[in-house]
């Protein structure tokens, strides 16, 4: 027994029983709110790293990580449920899976913003750093530009502070610099500013 790729409902014939549409048209009906779905999902994956850099956490990196894994997972799970929806094949769990991925950018770029914004400045405490290294990539855009500190946090050897590039110009390897972090209002720490010391 297969399913409507539009409804899900279960059907016998080429006509669906709940929704009453033919496989071919449920397949038009699927695909177009498939492509608003991606839309979604797209405007997210483009704004989540341009919010990360408003208030730029302390693993701002291993966060793109993680999130370039995600994106890379729902785009192949997009192309799997596009190549299945033309064979006409069972799409229903595929579709859940995928609608979970939906909104996740949102979600992840709303709750670093939140964190910085609601964060009270009361709370900022400064950490002496050396400044060990610089990193430069441009982009096509927005570059990414990161200072290479001694770490103050146990467990870390190295903190990659995401900079504009006025710091990253003002800052060369061996300056001793304050670095001002605060805790962040979900608990995710961020970095506030560096200023020479």
């Amino acid at each position: 027994m297969t399913r409507c790729l539009d409804c899900g409902s279960p059907r016998t014939a080429d006509q669906c029983p709940a929704c009453g549409l033919t496989s071919a048209a449920a397949e038009v009906m699927f695909r177009r709110r498939f492509m608003k779905r991606t839309g979604v999902f797209l405007a997210g994956s483009l704004a989540f790293p341009y919010i990360s850099q408003i208030y730029p956490p302390l693993d701002l990196d291993l966060m793109l990580v993680v999130f370039g894994v995600i994106f890379f997972v729902a785009l192949t799970l997009a192309v799997v449920l596009d190549r299945r929806a033309r064979r006409r094949q069972e799409l229903e769990m595929l579709k859940h899976v995928y609608g979970g991925f939906i909104l996740l950018p949102w979600i992840l770029a709303g709750m670093l913003f939140v964190n910085g914004r609601l964060d009270s400045q009361k709370n900022l405490t400064y950490h002496t750093a050396i400044v060990d290294g610089r990193y430069n990539m441009p982009g096509i855009v927005r570059g990414t530009r990161r200072l290479i500190v001694r770490s103050w946090r146990t467990g870390a050897k190295y903190e990659r502070l995401a900079v504009d590039s006025d710091d990253y110009d003002r800052f060369k390897p061996g300056d001793q610099v304050n670095v001002a972090v605060e805790p962040g209002a979900l608990g995710i720490p961020w970095y506030y500013g560096v200023y020479r010391r």
